[in-house]
């Protein structure tokens, strides 16, 4: 039955534009049943109706555009549903149809596809960092609820590009760069090869138009001189392969310019060294004939060392398999040479949807499917904590996989990101392991924890019950996991200790005005708490250690006082050292227990702790409702950086025994340098971890006495 007819006949002047929907009628019988393929028909009807009248920039009938779409997913064997939302993802944001009529028509399917694609629509990628990452964070949210919405966006994308010469150039280059930077590597991060290297190639064309037909003529040049050669070696492949009994297909791989542009740019190589390097896909039955191939290969060309690469055994992080080699061709020429198997090639094209398989159910061993389930979920995980922007720099560190490969002990395979550490690692296993981490092995060898892995390494995390992850970490580490997952510690951590800080400052002006927690009572504090806007008192108190509101302000609004009396006694607090993040010393002055010492209430950040004759107070004057009195508690144990000052005659040596003897006075110095240097005298600066004055007197004292020492001061601003 020739169901192209029969729709077709019902519209007027559809001849002018039925050649477009008899292909992807045609491409759809060849893989969909009659009855699904009529369904489509019905959408390609209503889809028509909906947008009569309608034209594109180029003067095109507006039906041509969905239709466009719903071919590239077709030839992808995508399932029904997509290819009806690929036909009507348009029409609830330009025509009067609605999501109900969709539902009715289609199904819930569809019609939730159709809204997924429409809401992507509206997104405009501005220039404004905080914008363009929410505009992101949504994109990947709607991929999340169904794959196929970002497949529809991908197509839609593709199609947008082929038909970008009608738009004025300012809007080229802003949806050209947009085409590189999101949808080209998502296309990649699914496996979808085809989409992928179509939207870098049209995006670097309207991004870079004089650059791209430099390139293009370049190319086109030498594939003249380039097809005798290619022709040799693939008779010489042909006929070895025949000799051996292996039965497949080698095609001549054509190079992509946005693939060369790159390499140029990255690489610093010019362009006849990048253009001149053949490349052939030799496509076999099974995975044992690609080992075998590989060997044929090699006996006939020799390899170059370190340029092969097993995909087979260890797929890439986004399902792609095969064998690459690089060898020495004819008159010395690189050659490169992939070997994979149907099924593999297939996969490399269409990623996510080779075999469309949606229901999550489903499992396979290293299909682009459950790779892309993974990352999905790794992104739910994701978004759920953290701003956007942090969310935007978390899944851009998973779209550009510069994929290393290691193994657990027990030989299991984990891909990483190239430059990921041992604290990556622990993280990519499970989070509960990443926070727990105290030491790696590598290769049974202790490292420290900062060491980038390399290819091939094993890796054990040694654990402990009660270690914490570290701030210091997030200098080093380059998985959006792990980053995640520390940020959201430090912020739990941060968040129970302001709210016991607060909790404490607030007790204590309540004191100074003659009442306490306990005397304000439960009812009180819920009333005060409603006018404040606040839902519990967790909320207030961590307002109060973080600086954000004001104790002795706050107390004297519970005990009913008026706020604005100016003789109010000044809170106060006495600090133990063991405060965390919400109480932090000023690095302008160091202050360290025994000294004169005040607090100052910073928005955002808690106390900071100043010595009384720090330079920088006087800048803090002129807020004094900010300033806590503030007292040490007896034995602190724990260490405090301080600064010293150190002239010193200009000896050989010096500031090694300088350094020697704050060693051996139990001090740590954590940073040197020398501030001035002449022919007599030198000044140094020591950043110290000292217990307190006492500690650091000692320190001084013992500097002092050395011979080449003239002048020992503490340092401050």
């Amino acid at each position: 039955m020739d169901y192209a007819a029969t729709i077709l006949s019902r519209f007027p002047g559809a001849a002018r534009r039925d050649k477009g929907v008899r292909r992807l009628i045609h491409t759809l019988e060849s893989y969909l049943p009659d009855e699904q393929v009529a369904t489509i028909l019905e959408a390609y009807e209503f889809g028509a109706k909906a947008h009569e009248g309608q034209t594109r920039k180029s003067g095109e009938p507006y039906i041509t555009h969905p239709v466009a779409v719903a071919q590239e997913l077709a030839e992808m064997h995508l399932d029904w549903e997509a290819i009806c939302a690929a036909i009507l993802h348009d029409v609830v944001e330009d025509t009067d149809a609605t999501l109900p009529e969709i539902v009715e028509k289609f199904g819930e399917e569809v019609a939730l596809i159709v809204d997924g694609v429409s809401k992507l629509d509206q997104i405009q990628f501005r220039s404004r960092a905080e914008a363009q990452a929410e505009s992101f964070r949504k994109m990947m949210l709607a991929m999340i609820e169904d794959i196929r919405v970002i497949l529809v966006k991908l197509a839609d994308r593709l199609h947008n590009m082929q038909t970008l010469g009608a738009m004025p150039a300012a809007k080229k280059k802003r949806i050209a760069r947009e085409t590189i930077d999101i949808y080209a590597p998502i296309a990649n991060r699914l496996g979808i090869n085809r989409l992928k290297v179509q939207l870098e190639d049209l995006g670097f064309k309207h991004l870079h138009p004089y650059r791209y037909r430099v390139l293009e003529n370049t190319l086109k040049k030498s594939k003249g001189s380039q097809r005798q050669i290619l022709k040799r070696i693939s008779d010489q492949l042909s006929k070895a392969m025949a000799e051996d009994g292996i039965e497949g297909e080698i095609v001549g791989r054509e190079k992509h310019l946005y693939s060369i542009y790159k390499k140029m740019a990255e690489k610093k190589r010019v362009l006849s060294d990048v253009v001149d390097v053949y490349g052939f896909r030799i496509i076999v039955d099974d995975v044992s004939t690609c080992y075998q191939t590989l060997g044929l290969v090699h006996q006939l060309y020799k390899p170059m060392p370190g340029r092969f690469k097993d995909y087979i055994a260890i797929p890439r992080i986004n399902g792609y398999q095969s064998l690459h080699t690089t060898l020495f061709g004819p008159k010395g020429l690189p050659m490169e040479v992939q070997i994979r198997t149907r099924d593999m090639d297939r996969v490399a094209e269409s990623g996510v949807a080779s075999h469309w398989i949606y229901k999550a159910d489903e499992k396979s061993d290293a299909t682009p499917q459950r790779r892309a389930r993974e990352w999905l979920a790794n992104l739910a995980e994701l978004q759920q904590t953290g701003t956007s922007e942090e969310f935007l720099e978390s899944v851009k560190v998973d779209l550009f996989p510069d994929k290393i490969y290691v193994f657990t002990p027990k030989g299991d395979i984990m891909p990483l990101p190239k430059g990921a550490t041992t604290i990556d690692f622990g993280y990519a296993v499970h989070t509960d392991i990443g926070n727990r981490t105290v030491a790696a092995k590598v290769n049974r060898q202790l490292v420290p924890l900062r060491t980038p892995l390399q290819n091939g390494q094993t890796v054990e995390i040694i654990t402990s019950r009660g270690a914490k992850p570290n701030p210091n970490w997030l200098t080093f580490v380059r998985t959006a996991k792990a980053r995640t997952a520390i940020r959201a510690h430090m912020k739990n951590l941060r968040s129970a200790e302001s709210i016991d800080l607060g909790k404490r400052l607030l007790d204590k002006s309540l004191k100074d005005v003659g009442s306490s927690l306990r005397k304000i009572g439960k009812v009180r504090m819920n009333e005060a708490l409603d006018e404040l806007g606040l839902n519990t008192s967790e909320e207030l108190f961590e307002q109060l250690g973080l600086g954000e509101r004001l104790a002795p302000l706050t107390a004297r609004f519970l005990v009913g006082e008026d706020e604005s009396e100016k003789d109010a006694p000044v809170a106060s607090l006495t600090i133990a050292g063991t405060e965390g993040m919400v109480v932090s010393y000023g690095k302008c002055c160091y202050p360290l227990p025994g000294d004169e010492v005040m607090g100052y209430l910073t928005a955002g950040r808690g106390i900071v702790i100043h010595r009384n004759n720090c330079g920088n107070l006087s800048n803090f004057r002129k807020q004094p409702e900010k300033w806590i009195a503030v007292s040490w508690e007896k034995d602190i144990d724990r260490e405090f950086s301080c600064q010293i000052q150190c002239e010193t005659r200009n000896r050989t040596g010096v500031l090694a025994e300088v350094a020697a003897t704050i060693a051996d006075s139990g001090s740590n110095i954590e940073q040197v340098e020398v501030i001035s240097r002449n022919e007599d005298v030198s000044v140094l600066t020591f950043l110290l971890q000292v217990h307190d004055r006492i500690h650091l007197a000692q320190i001084m004292r013992n500097v002092r006495k050395m011979p080449n020492v003239i002048r020992v001061q503490r340092d401050c601003a």
